[in-house]
């Protein structure tokens, strides 16, 4: 699967704080439409994001969970959604200048149903809805950085 990635105008650290931030997954995670709970800890290995997806009155419950972390460099997610099944996903972070971060997506079907489509198949459905995310955490990213440097 080829990565989806994005540059915005801040650094690695005030874009990882947005990620870290598990109530804002909604915000820029297409698709997802509701945070019901995060983990005490997030992210850290093993914790979740408890989400709904969808549109109301149609929405589906399910978790994402922290699989890997190097603060403030990576985060790797399983995103759940049975039956249909799950997706991993790896956010990338490097600082290409002193408030300029590239954020690099990667993401694949990893079991249930999806995981026998082809990858060409998933990255054509993938890829329009990991830039809108990345559009949108990019949007959020910076007007937190902004906001920061205001006060």
């Amino acid at each position: 699967m080829d990565p989806v990635e994005i540059t915005v105008p801040a650094s690695a650290e005030e874009t990882f704080t947005v990620l870290a931030d598990g109530w804002l997954y909604a915000l820029w995670v297409v698709g997802a439409s509701h945070i019901r709970d995060v983990d005490e800890g997030w992210p850290a290995v093993g914790t979740r994001i408890h989400h709904s997806v969808g549109p109301w009155p149609m929405t589906l419950s399910d978790t994402t969970k922290v699989r890997d972390v190097d603060e403030p460099r990576m985060l790797e997610l399983e995103a759940r959604l049975w039956p249909v099944g799950s997706a991993l996903i790896r956010l990338e972070l490097t600082e290409i200048g002193p408030h300029s971060t590239r954020v690099t997506m990667f993401e694949r079907a990893i079991s249930g149903p999806v995981s026998l489509v082809p990858g060409a198949v998933q990255q054509m459905a993938l890829t329009p809805r990991n830039k809108e995310s990345l559009s949108r955490l990019a949007d959020l990213v910076a007007g937190r950085a902004r906001e920061g440097k205001a006060q």
